[in-house]
């Protein structure tokens, strides 16, 4: 060390030596402390203290009695500062500047309202736009502040003269001498913004620096610099320069350091706006004397028996002589300082103190727990100690939030140091007490729990080295970036292992109130509070104040660890009601319960919470709730399903989260590549993880590989370095008394997850799926353009090919590092296999509590909506948590029965919720795998069918369209080409077509509304085609839109043919409105489709980014329009329906013969051949014509027969709606006329007289009436 040259001459004949030449503490076992008495006699101890203090030799005069604290504080005062370098940053300048002592904001200059919501500066902006200026001005030198963000939202840092006006919609940056960094909007601003830095994130430190004699101002990010963002800015004079000053947009919160704290990141030759303390460098100086002693006193423990044989020499002075009072002088130094000046504290403990504590402690493991232990016993004896330990646990709050992973460090990267020690420090009860007491307490869990999340920056320094499968990339790439991974993943893994050690000593703390409290009485009463605090966290625009993801995920990982995995808390579990500590709660399987009063009871955290019923305050009016405050409710795992399909923790075959599978297809994963180049594009390191108590409950066949025991926790390594170290003077409590009803419930926890999930995981896991397509979707276009590159190497359209595919190839780039954190950080194997555990434990409670209406309604919806979430992010995760073929039979057939049950469920209110069941449906109904689970359901086959025809509604039509389409897939005509699966389900079709005909009326209106909907679709399509046509530009999101249009049109005329093929005597037999709209609706789509002036432009319309006019074409359409004229032709041959509807009368009485005709003749001249083969379609091909020449035979015939006719005066009987048929109707009670037809048809979307607008009671026939 360089401070302690001054005694380095005095080793020639000095006390003590190291022998090696290094005191780093690292090296601290190969180093030698040994006495060397000198030729006078001199006894050691002199020369002891004068290697603490870094003295030179003979320095001291030889003591005449003990060395006590007396002594040493003469020693710290009169002779110690003799001896110490005097401070090279002389802060003498203040002629630069103009303002108090201690720097703060000028309240006058506010503009809005900025609240200091935390002392020092922590500020909030709580209206839509506010500003502030610092109290402090610079006009000449080099001059910097910090900010620390807590929010990471619209926010103009920088600096701005008092002639910069700030107004509700202005602020820093805004006018002239005022300029800002905004890196929420990636801009810097001076009247105007330009494109300037990164995009910060939550926990970033913005350095602010202006540079008077360059007339420059920049920004740092972390320490690293943006740039200079602004040049030439304007000079300024004495008593008049550049404020440093802030606008936040409402709900934005950050920490402004002026320099009452030293710097996160300092940037060398700019100096603090507040100066430092004065004593700053001799606390420094001191301290590090008490950190040299730390080491002899290391030395001398590991060389114990050496030691032990010098003293016996009388050689050597016994440093536990003089431990105590050098340490105990050098304490009353220290806390004499901080009372001459008590603003010094935060400096002092923030910079110096901290430095100090984590050079004995030491950053990474294995930490040095004596030697701190030390340290504290000392420091607590002070009057002043309770202030101090209160900075400490505030600086090592702080640090967690600032703290990044970085690659270098791994795996004791980003916050674990200040974890770590955390831990080791509040594991006294006197400190735990101490932080509970705290106002603060609850910000300053949030603030342990937070993780920086990086942003792209960030992830190119954490992820140097990408590959993909197919890609282009060196061969060791892929080897590189599963080294970083799996380094980035162990860092991850110990910073979750300390966030779960903070929880249990939260959870195990009794607080000292009366009456007395059980253990977890503190951790729920925080959890209650977070929740209150982040109601409305799950809006688009959350409301102010609300805490970050970071600290939602973080929580939400130590509670799934907890009811997963095991709490490891020892007897203190014995307060966990029906804890097992051999088995995690959401695998114990078996009779489970369920304490309903979490839904019931009126407390003020959950009445705001949205229930599937409605809001708790309507609920509570409606009906009325009974005393559910002991009530339970049990049952027995897969109680909901049959018995040939239940799979549980105690069947032979087990669930997914404990079978047997798992632990082979985690081993397989230590080879990722292997299984990436088979799935989809991405990268992962996965880390096997399983805990030896799981594998006991869930593999009692034996049945479970022994080698996973992949838990992400420390109880495998010895005790000092990782071990759970036990709280200091734990509190016991009897438990037989009736405290013990309120003990913390795993089911309280277990609700707390779902909410936790739902709030910060569901944002996170819809990103991911975000990055993931986009992936996919970039990998196409790069391989696309590469083979385009290939094909067409040369000329201009060449150049735009490579400047293509560097974009993309950076695109993909980008995404494969955001898949891979999101993998690392939110889908490991321990967190998937709990995940699984949690979706089986919820879908049992909400089958179970669909079966009492009283308690189903009260259920809290994030429920339902984590769930299905839950379940959706494992079927997706990349790689899969299990094969698809086994996600749902081995442990979720449940969830296949709640969806089907509930998805039109009256009960649950929000029409949100419904649709979220149904997309559901629809997603897994286009799986092969799923379906067959559908079709083993019999809760599928017997409510299906029906609830899927009367939820078909113009809200849900879409999802209830591609659900029919895939049950009905493979029956159409043409339907095996352009990509389309040719299976179906034969159970559902039949299913289908029994709910059909069984329930008429129920068929009638679903097919009401399919006419209506597919006329819909097509008006609204046809109209988004020629507006771009006659623009002649194809817009990106009018493309879009015509494509969806285009895709349900295609859809639901899919599902009109399924109905003519398995259901025609619907269009048939009976009144002809059905038969006559279905040939109406045929001929307005061919109209469509035939209108068309420019073909190449119409498909155009339709055809996505790299979609080939194979797979988008007019013959989606076109195919199932000739499907459903050959099934009614088919029809009309049977005997049954021979005498019934015509369908050609219906067509030629339309009022465009000719228009029909030409329709049917395109669909008989459309080019089949790419769609249809085989002699089948021959033959359908045949009978097409066939039709079109009796059609076109019978329209002739008529037309001579109208020729013929002598012209006569229009008949006053015919209906004045279609002038076609005679009006034989009459609508009660307004007694207007029409034909039956016409009369029934309106009826079927309006109850009221189309001529009167009376409502209409009743429709007769007329001859039925005179006759």
């Amino acid at each position: 060390m360089a401070e302690d040259s001054p005694r380095l001459g005095g080793f020639s004949a000095g006390l003590a030596v190291i022998l090696n030449g290094n005191d780093n503490k690292k090296k601290l076992p190969n180093t030698r402390l040994l006495s060397c008495c000198d030729d006078l006699g001199e006894q050691s101890v002199e020369r002891t203290l004068e290697y603490v203090f870094g003295l030179p030799n003979r320095s001291l005069n030889s003591l005449d009695g003990p060395v006590d604290s007396s002594f040493i504080r003469s020693v710290i005062k009169n002779v110690f500062p003799r001896y110490i370098a005097k401070s090279g940053d002389s802060f003498s300048e203040r002629d630069m500047i103009c303002g108090p002592d201690v720097v703060g904001l000028d309240e006058s200059s506010i503009c809005g309202d900025i609240k200091v919501i935390k002392s020092p500066l922590l500020v909030e902006s709580l209206e839509m736009f506010s500003s502030v200026r610092a109290n402090t001005c610079v006009w000449k030198g080099k001059w910097m502040y910090e900010v620390m963000l807590e929010t990471s939202g619209i926010q103009q840092i920088g600096w701005a003269t008092v002639s910069c006006p700030f107004t509700d919609h202005k602020g820093v940056g805004d006018a002239d001498d005022s300029y800002a960094y905004d890196g929420r909007r990636v801009s810097k601003w001076n009247k105007d913004a330009e494109t300037y830095g990164q995009s910060w994130v939550v926990g970033d430190v913005i350095g602010c620096c202006i540079d008077l004699d360059r007339d420059e101002i920049l920004f740092h990010r972390n320490g690293n610099s943006l740039g200079v963002a602004f040049e030439g800015i304007r000079k300024m004079g004495p008593g008049f320069g550049y404020h440093p000053a802030i606008s936040l947009s409402q709900g934005e919160r950050c920490e402004l350091n002026f320099g009452a704290r030293p710097f996160k990141y300092a940037i060398e030759g700019y100096r603090p706006l507040q100066a430092p303390p004065s004593k700053s460098y001799f606390v420094t100086r001191l301290l590090l004397c008490w950190s040299r002693l730390l080491d002899m006193h290391s030395v001398e423990r590991t060389e114990h028996s050496l030691a032990q044989k010098l003293r016996r020499a009388k050689r050597f002075v016994s440093l536990e002589e003089i431990f105590r009072p050098v340490s105990y002088a050098i304490c009353e130094e220290l806390f004499c300082i901080l009372e001459e000046d008590v603003g010094q504290a935060e400096y002092m403990v923030w910079g110096p103190l901290m430095s100090f504590m984590f050079e004995v402690f030491e950053l990474h493991a294995p930490h040095d727990y004596s030697s701190m232990d030390k340290v504290v016993e000392v420091l607590l004896q002070f009057q002043g100690s309770h202030m101090l330990f209160e900075n400490i646990i505030n600086a090592l709050s702080c640090g967690c939030k600032m703290a990044q992973l970085v690659l270098t460090e791994c795996p004791y990267s980003g916050s674990y140091s200040y974890l770590a020690l955390a831990c080791h420090l509040l594991r006294r009860e006197e400190l735990m007490v101490l932080w509970w007491k705290s106002p603060d307490f609850e910000f300053l869990f949030e603030g342990f729990m937070s993780q920086k999340t990086p942003n792209k920056q960030d992830l190119d320094s954490m992820i140097p080295t990408v590959w993909w499968p197919g890609s282009c990339e060196d061969a060791c790439c892929e080897g590189n970036m599963m080294l970083t991974t799996t380094a980035l993943s162990e860092s991850i893994s110990k910073i979750e292992e300390k966030h779960r050690d903070l929880c249990r000593l939260v959870i195990q703390f009794i607080p000292p109130t009366t009456p007395p409290q059980l253990p977890g009485a503190v951790f729920r009463t925080f959890l209650q509070n977070l929740l209150l605090k982040n109601r409305g966290a799950e809006r688009n625009v959350p409301p102010p104040g609300v805490s970050s993801n970071s600290v939602l995920v973080s929580i939400y990982t130590v509670v799934l660890h907890f009811l997963s995995e095991g709490f490891a808390l020892g007897d203190i579990c014995g307060w966990l009601k029906s804890y097992k500590a051999d088995v995690g709660f959401l695998h114990r399987g078996g009779q489970q319960s369920f304490p309903i009063h979490l839904f019931l009871k009126n407390d003020p955290h959950r009445t705001d919470i949205s229930r599937l019923g409605g809001s708790y305050t309507h609920l509570s009016k409606l009906h009325s709730t009974i005393d559910h405050e002991r009530e339970v409710v049990q049952w027995d795992e897969g109680c909901m399903d049959n018995e040939e399909t239940r799979v549980t923790h105690s069947t032979r075959q087990k669930p997914c989260c404990c079978s047997s599978y798992d632990s082979e297809f985690s081993r397989n994963l230590k080879v990722p590549a292997k299984y990436l180049a088979k799935g989809s594009r991405g990268h992962c390191s996965s880390i096997p993880e399983r805990p030896a108590h799981v594998a006991a409950e869930c593999s009692s066949d034996g049945s479970l590989n022994d080698e996973i025991t992949d838990k992400p926790s420390s109880s495998d390594q010895s005790e000092p370095e990782y071990g759970y170290r036990q709280v200091h003077h734990l509190k016991s409590v009897p438990k037989d008394t009736d405290v013990y009803m309120d003990t913390l419930q795993e089911e309280e926890l277990l609700d707390a997850l779902l909410w936790l999930y739902q709030v910060g995981l569901a944002p996170n896991f819809k990103q991911a799926s975000y990055y993931m397509t986009h992936q996919a979707q970039s990998i196409s276009l790069l391989e696309e353009t590469d083979k385009q590159i290939r094909e067409r190497a040369c000329g201009e359209k060449l150049k735009h090919l490579k400047e293509a595919r560097n974009e993309y190839r950076e695109e993909v780039i980008d995404c494969v590092r955001h898949c891979a954190w999101y993998r690392i950080s939110l889908l490991s194997r321990w967190k998937q296999r709990g995940m699984y555990a949690m979706c089986m434990w919820v879908v049992q409670l909400l089958l179970v509590l669909s079966n009492m209406d009283s308690v189903f309604i009260y259920t809290p919806e994030y429920y339902l909506e984590a769930l299905v979430d839950c379940f959706h992010v494992l079927r997706k995760s990349d790689p899969p948590f299990v094969p698809s073929t086994i996600l749902i039979k081995r442990g979720l057939v449940s969830f296949v029965t709640f969806v089907v049950t509930h998805f039109n469920d009256p009960r649950i209110s929000s029409a949100d919720l419904r649709d979220l069941l149904l997309q559901s449906i629809s997603v897994l109904a286009q799986y092969k795998e799923y379906l067959a689970v559908f079709e083993s359901n019999e809760a599928a086959n017997q409510r299906l069918p029906k609830a899927l025809l009367s939820a078909f509604d113009n809200r849900s039509c879409i999802p209830v369209t591609n659900i029919l389409l895939r049950l009905c897939k493979g029956s159409g005509f043409s339907f095996s080409k352009n990509g389309e699966s040719s299976s179906s389900s034969i159970l559902f079709q039949r299913l289908l077509k029994e709910a059909c005909i069984n329930d008429e009326g129920l068929f009638s209106s679903f097919l009401n509304r399919l006419f209506n909907t597919l006329s819909w679709a097509m008006t609204e399509f046809s109209v988004s085609v020629r507006e771009m046509q006659e623009k002649y530009q194809v817009m990106e999101f009018q493309q879009k839109k015509c494509g969806v249009i285009f895709d349900l049109s295609c859809n639901l005329a899919r599902i009109l043919e399924f109905c003519t093929h398995e259901i025609p005597q619907a269009f048939l037999s009976g009144p002809e409105t059905n038969l006559r709209r279905l040939t109406e609706l045929v001929v307005f789509i061919l109209n469509h489709m035939t209108s068309s002036a420019d073909a190449e432009f119409f498909e155009l319309s339709l055809r996505r980014h790299s979609q080939s006019s194979e797979k988008v074409n007019r013959g989606m359409i076109l195919a199932p329009l000739v499907g459903i004229m050959l099934n009614i032709l088919d029809a009309t041959k049977l005997a049954e329906y021979r005498e019934n509807n015509d369908l050609v009368d219906v067509l030629l009485s339309m009022d465009c013969p000719d228009t029909v005709l030409y329709g049917f003749q395109f669909l008989v001249d459309y080019n089949w051949d790419g769609s249809c083969r085989g002699g089948a379609y021959a033959a359908k091909y045949k009978q097409l014509e066939n039709f079109l020449t009796l059609l076109a035979c019978r329209l002739m015939s008529e037309r001579d027969e109208v020729d013929s006719v002598v012209d006569t005066d229009l008949d006053d009987n015919l209906c004045c709606i279609c002038y076609a048929c005679e009006a034989d109707a009459q609508i009660a009670p307004c007694s207007h006329r029409s034909c039956y037809g016409c009369v029934t048809r309106h009826l079927l979307n309006c109850q009221r007289c189309f001529f009167c607008n009376a409502t209409v009671t009743d429709v007769s026939r007329i001859n039925e009436k005179t006759g």
